[in-house]
């Protein structure tokens, strides 16, 4: 294990870019069962989730597109707890087969506004890809469809997750010390 510094913290190597991109290959594989003779859009929510969602679209063989949201949930450096605005979706996904790709799952709260808001717009089919859910955090019901990898509620920088916008450029995942 390795140890790191990001700003003023210190972290220790939890997942390995190898581990990392065995368990994407893996849920692609799954993903090309399910979605065989569908064109799924993949709609990756930034900036978080940009790694993972290259990653997993290199791995599909089925015909999908890709395209990248945003979501407002702060105002000033504090969370609002909602979802102000999705900023960025310009494709119409009403009738369509819709992953929501996402780097991290804690509270769920963000999550659950995002596919409620998305649902709205009557896509033909909802599903979510995570790379990371804290199961000991959510704090709302969720029905999570592709999952990576269940995680203690430790914080964690690496592999497009950040600490204060930096460490996203890092291919291993690592956890404060």
């Amino acid at each position: 294990m390795s140890t790191i510094q990001v700003k003023d913290k210190t972290f220790t190597t939890y997942l390995s870019s190898e581990k990392i991109q065995s368990r994407i290959a893996e849920l692609a594989e799954t993903i090309n069962r399910d979605y065989a003779g569908k064109k799924p859009l993949l709609l990756c929510v930034l900036n978080g989730a940009f790694m993972f969602a290259a990653d997993l679209m290199k791995r599909l063989t089925i015909e999908c597109e890709i395209s990248f949201v945003r979501v407002k949930s702060y105002e000033g450096t504090q969370s609002t707890g909602e979802v102000k605005e999705l900023l960025g979706l310009t494709e119409e996904i009403a009738n369509r087969d819709v992953i929501l790709v996402e780097d991290i799952v804690d509270t769920g709260h963000t999550l659950s506004l995002l596919l409620k808001d998305l649902q709205s717009r009557k896509p033909a089919s909802l599903r979510t890809a995570i790379l990371l859910h804290k199961p000991e955090s959510v704090k709302v019901p969720l029905t999570l469809d592709y999952v990576a990898f269940k995680i203690p509620n430790d914080f964690i920088v690496g592999y497009g997750l950040d600490y204060d916008g930096f460490g996203r450029n890092l291919n291993d995942i690592y956890v404060i010390c």
